[in-house]
C-alpha cells in the first residue's frame, strides 16, 4: 500500500497497526467510518451552498414567466383605454 501511493498515510498506518494487533477488520472499519463522515460533511456543505442558488434561479424563472404573462395584458389595456387622459 505504501508503494502504490493511492491510499492516504493515515490508512496505511491504521492497516499496519491492525496487522500488528490482529484487528485489521476493526481498523479498516474505523478508517471507512472516518472517510464516510468526511464525505457526508462535504456533501452537506455542498448542498447548503447549492440550495440558495437553485432557489434564486427558480425565483428568476418564475418571475420572468409572470412578467411575460402579464405584460401583454397591460399592453392591451393601454391600447384599449388610450393614454388615460
Amino acid at each position: 500500500m505504501k508503494e502504490v501511493n493511492v491510499f492516504p498515510n493515515m490508512v496505511v498506518q491504521m492497516v499496519a497497526i491492525g496487522e500488528e494487533s490482529g484487528s485489521l477488520d476493526g481498523m479498516l472499519d474505523k478508517a471507512a467510518t472516518y472517510y464516510e463522515e468526511m464525505v457526508d460533511n462535504l456533501v452537506d456543505g455542498l448542498t447548503s451552498l447549492i440550495e440558495p442558488i437553485i432557489m434564486s434561479f427558480l425565483g428568476v424563472v418564475i418571475g420572468g414567466l409572470i412578467i411575460a404573462m402579464y405584460l401583454p395584458i397591460f399592453s392591451m389595456g393601454d391600447a384599449i383605454g388610450g393614454s388615460g387622459h
